[in-house]
């Protein structure tokens, strides 16, 4: 199998999978991965990013093969809450 059959073949709940075990050392199912186990997940997790992550986020692979990363302001912006304001008139 080469590399554009490996990416082709691995469906968005596979990558989800993947990543969780990478993530984790562990698959969903709690069982431990090995050491060879959690590269090659990572390889397989790396390939299918840098073909399918349009968005991607903070040190992952973008689909230019590129490892994004992101400023601590764009980090900030990510994981506080958009808040608005609420104008009301005063009788």
């Amino acid at each position: 199998m080469n590399k554009q059959q490996l990416i082709e073949s691995i469906t968005p709940e596979a990558y989800d999978r993947l990543l969780f075990a990478v993530e984790t050392g562990r698959w969903p199912e709690g069982t431990e991965l090995t050491k060879e186990q959690r590269d090659h997940c990572m390889q397989a997790v790396m390939l299918y990013q840098s073909v399918h992550n349009e968005n991607p986020q903070h040190m992952s692979v973008a689909t230019d093969g590129e490892i994004a990363f992101k400023s601590k302001a764009e980090l900030k912006q990510q994981f506080v809450p958009q808040q608005s304001i609420d104008v009301q008139e005063l009788d």
